[in-house]
């Protein structure tokens, strides 16, 4: 699984770095997006929805979530 650490950045760069990983997530390989700025989350849902990845948010400490985002089978 490809790890994205975007602690500390603000939209839209984890969304830009989310998208070099198309190739990836597509071959069916599992991307892990580490984020503490909340406008991500909601950007993340809505390029995954339109792309057809799966995305699974989890706030691992207050503030801090960490996404799953992997293609559909």
């Amino acid at each position: 699984m490809k790890r994205i650490d975007c602690l500390g950045e603000i939209c839209p760069y984890p969304m830009l770095l989310l998208q070099k990983e198309y190739d990836a997530l597509c071959s069916g390989e599992s991307v892990l997006l580490v984020t503490d700025h909340h406008c991500t989350l909601s950007a993340v849902g809505v390029y995954c929805d339109a792309q057809g990845f799966r995305y699974s948010p989890n706030e691992v400490i207050p503030g801090v979530w960490e996404i799953t985002i992997t293609a559909k089978q």
